[in-house]
């Protein structure tokens, strides 16, 4: 497994996989020109276990860009992570959303940068989110030093708060991520929980809306199906990473677009015909009763602006890590 997660790390952070893809038609002429628009915008998404849930609720947020862009675009479902940044170097995909450890990892190799983050409810910095590790009911695990020597269910190596988070809590309790556990990379969040609660694993690592929202929302979990044992601190909230091979305005025009609206104004402006739900108590009285889009994977409120500096963190983290999977070279 400890070769398996090193060679996961190589494919993320060198692109190895790249041989054979050939020229992006989105990437930026030989002559250097940016300014030149493309044909055709790619928006890419990693899917959960509901990958149609998912590309739907991302559907409003390409109407809007392609609304303020005029340029057609599509959702590009890509398996993971990995393929994501592989796509991301080859200037297949201009427009991504993904954990902030994927960005980190992405902006040592790929020309991008985050323009805009999720936010949960009304409140900046909202969509900051957690790691935790969660068990079934009476199980012997209690807290993270009693992972040592148990099968642990991650989502993939290139995970914030499915895999990073926990890596380097574990790591500060004297356990190795890689030789002191068994752990099983299964892909997505719902995935880990569903699998652990099959006793496939005896924990699970995921973010905290698996368990308390989108689990539960879905009927896949019920209450006291899962315990909480470890929590970890806020985590930068979901970066929307755009490609700096796009010309100046046209990168302007999507961050206008994603950061223009809420879910509610969304849904006011004809952007979700199809994928709507109605506001959550969260979102406060204001907004109490309104209809509004599916916003986001993570059922946003709005996107907020972004910069690098707010993922800074995420390297704090490697360095005190010290793994491969946040190296830039296998």
């Amino acid at each position: 497994m400890k070769q398996a997660l090193r060679a996961a790390a190589a494919i993320v952070a060198a692109g190895i996989l790249l041989t054979g893809c050939g020229a992006s038609p989105n990437a930026r002429p030989d002559d250097g020109d940016s300014t030149q628009a493309p044909s055709e915008l790619v928006f890419a998404v990693v899917p959960t276990d509901d990958s149609e849930e998912l590309e739907n609720s991302f559907r409003p947020v390409v109407a809007a860009i392609e609304e303020v862009t005029g340029i057609p675009t599509r959702i590009e479902a890509v398996t993971n992570n990995a393929g994501v940044i592989e796509a991301q170097v080859a200037e297949r995909v201009d427009i991504a959303t993904y954990g902030a450890f994927s960005y980190y990892l992405a902006s040592d190799v790929a020309e991008v940068t985050p323009v805009a983050k999720d936010q949960r409810t009304p409140e900046p910095g909202s969509g900051a989110v957690r790691s935790v590790g969660v068990v079934v009911p009476g199980s012997d695990i209690t807290s993270i030093e009693d992972v040592a020597g148990k099968n642990v269910c991650f989502t993939d190596p290139a995970s914030t708060t499915g895999y990073l988070t926990a890596a380097a809590d574990l790591t500060d309790a004297g356990i190795d991520p890689e030789d002191d556990i068994n752990p099983v990379f299964v892909g997505s969040h719902d995935v880990a929980v569903t699998q652990m609660i099959a006793g496939d694993c005896d924990i699970a690592f995921v973010a905290e809306t698996f368990v308390t929202t989108i689990l539960p929302e879905r009927g896949l979990i019920a209450e006291g199906d899962t315990e909480t044992v470890w929590t970890s601190d806020p985590i930068p909230g979901t970066p929307i990473v755009v490609g700096d091979w796009l010309g100046e305005e046209l990168r302007d025009q999507i961050v206008e677009a994603v950061t223009g609206y809420n879910a509610v104004t969304a849904y006011e402006a004809g952007l979700c015909d199809d994928f709507t739900r109605e506001a959550p108590p969260e979102w406060g009285s204001e907004y109490a009763g309104e209809t509004a889009c599916l916003w986001g994977g993570t059922g946003a409120f709005a996107f907020e602006p972004a910069d690098s500096s707010d993922y800074d963190v995420i390297g704090a983290i490697c360095e005190a890590l010290n793994t491969d999977v946040c190296r830039s070279e296998g």
